[in-house]
């Protein structure tokens, strides 16, 4: 499929196009030029894949976004395999818009058709350190595989398949009809053999002739840094395989982010609460601020260990206010795939203790006694005055 050319001109829609727009040319586009009516015909079995890749780029908001703003280099990851140019089978799209009109499922090469596994959704739990860094996971699936006794094929092992009798091994049905208007064939799977142009006589003992078995399987991904909770990645061919050799779906693995017990994101910025008793704030103070990035050695975070962390040390001027912000650049998220970096953001909070000892309370109650500690007390109102003035 040719990445290079522009979607929207394939579609012949303007970039302002709106989702039902897109569809509707989608709609158009492929049903002239499915393969199943213009069979034989090689050019259109390729404008068909062309138009399904458009639609598939430009109907999903995160890869028309960045296909908007970068072009097809966008929609390509670079590291960690997070690449959104796994592209779908055209004929699984063209089925999920108009459902199975044709007979879409998956062709063999005999001209059979061989039924797509499901795809496979999980969600992956990651911490702000995981997507700082980046990071590559070990994931067991729990999924439909191939029947290591069979291969695949549903049979017991030395049988072989029978020709279906109603299609005679083509796996389709064709009724002709004759109208005003011409001839009209219509094209659908064969309702005894679903299509596969065989029947299974001697099933596989092990997979009772389905051709898959369920198995629980390990596999590595590597995440990029940067991620957004609701990002996916797909992995084409890790999902559930198809019955009898049918080709396996997707993986999809939906991004998700646990709670930090120090940081708040916020975009690609990160938010840290400071703390800072009345006198820090009055007088000002040298502190130190906890980075994402991990200390040599670091160890996962606990209230016993919180120098996990490197930490940078800031200023904090004289009569410095609660809500206060400092900005540190460059010490928030990388962009996804990008060059820039987020920046961690300080926000200065009043600590208030909840207990106190019979000398600290004596010391705060001599404190409050003098003026500067305390709020500025508002001018007299108008009417105050008034009433003073006329000795109301």
């Amino acid at each position: 499929m040719a990445t290079h050319k522009d979607y929207y001109e394939i579609l012949g829609v303007s970039r302002s196009a709106t989702e039902e727009e897109i569809k509707s040319a989608y709609r158009k586009l492929a049903m002239k030029y499915h393969p199943d009516r213009n069979q034989g015909d090689k050019e259109a079995e390729e404008r068909f894949k062309e138009i399904a890749e458009a639609y598939e780029v430009l109907s999903h908001p995160d890869k028309r976004r960045l296909y908007d703003q970068y072009g097809p280099e966008g929609l390509k990851g670079g590291t960690g395999g997070f690449d959104f140019t796994d592209f779908h089978d055209p004929f699984s799209i063209f089925e999920e818009v108009f459902g199975d009109i044709f007979g879409t499922r998956t062709r063999s090469r005999g001209g059979r058709r061989r039924e797509r596994g499901q795809d496979l959704q999980i969600r992956l739990n990651l911490s702000l350190e995981e997507i700082h860094t980046g990071v590559r996971k070990k994931i067991k699936l729990n999924k439909l595989a191939r029947c290591s006794t069979c291969h695949g094929s549903g049979l017991k092992p030395g049988r072989k398949p029978r020709a279906c009798p109603t299609c005679k091994g083509t796996g389709e049905i064709r009724q002709v009809t004759q109208s005003i208007f011409g001839r009209f064939v219509n094209v659908s799977p064969c309702p005894q053999c679903r299509g596969e142009g065989h029947i299974i006589s001697d099933p596989c003992p092990d997979c009772r002739g389905e051709g898959r078995l369920r198995v629980e399987e390990t596999i590595e991904i590597n995440i990029p840094a940067g991620v957004n909770k609701g990002n996916y990645l797909t992995l084409q061919g890790k999902g559930h395989v198809g019955p009898r050799g049918g080709p396996a779906g997707d993986l999809i693995v939906v991004i998700d982010e646990k709670n930090h017990p120090l940081f708040t994101r916020h975009g690609n910025d990160v938010i840290y609460d400071l703390y800072l008793s009345f006198p820090q704030a009055a007088l000002g103070a040298d502190v130190e601020i906890p980075t994402l990035e991990l200390a040599e050695g670091g160890q996962e975070f606990t209230e016993e260990n919180p120098q996990r962390y490197k930490r940078v040390k800031i200023h904090i001027p004289p009569g410095t206010q609660p809500g206060k912000v400092f900005r540190i650049r460059a010490k928030g998220l990388p962009e996804l795939n990008g060059y820039r970096r987020g920046d961690l953001l300080v926000q200065v909070k009043l600590w208030v203790p909840t207990k106190l000892s019979p000398r600290e309370k004596e010391l705060l109650e001599e404190l409050s006694e003098l003026e500067n500690v305390n709020p500025p007390r508002k001018g007299k109102s108008f009417f105050q005055k008034f009433k003073e003035a006329f000795n109301i």
